[in-house]
């Protein structure tokens, strides 16, 4: 059985309950057993999204593809560069 992959969203929208949960009163153990992940898999998120809001979670997601973008963009132009390089050199 496949594991589920959450987004983004659903990972924020988790956090945000078990930090709710534990305003109530409840342990933080219980907390994170009742929105249905791992005490591993909630350190893990809240290292990686732990107080971000959802404005700021499109920010980063922008910013993720504009990024690979910008990086496939310099790959492409490193290969021009190489390949003229060569051909420069006479060794076509």
């Amino acid at each position: 059985m496949p594991t589920k992959r959450h987004k983004p969203e659903e990972i924020v929208s988790k956090l945000r309950q078990v930090e709710v949960l534990v305003g109530q009163g409840m342990s933080r153990i219980d907390a994170i057993r009742q929105v249905r992940i791992t005490e591993q898999t909630y350190h893990r998120w809240r290292k990686q999204f732990g107080g971000m809001g959802t404005d700021q979670l499109k920010e980063l997601k922008r910013l993720q593809k504009e990024n690979e973008r910008l990086r496939k963009a310099v790959s492409d132009l490193t290969l021009d560069k190489l390949i003229l390089s060569e051909a420069a050199k006479g060794n076509f």
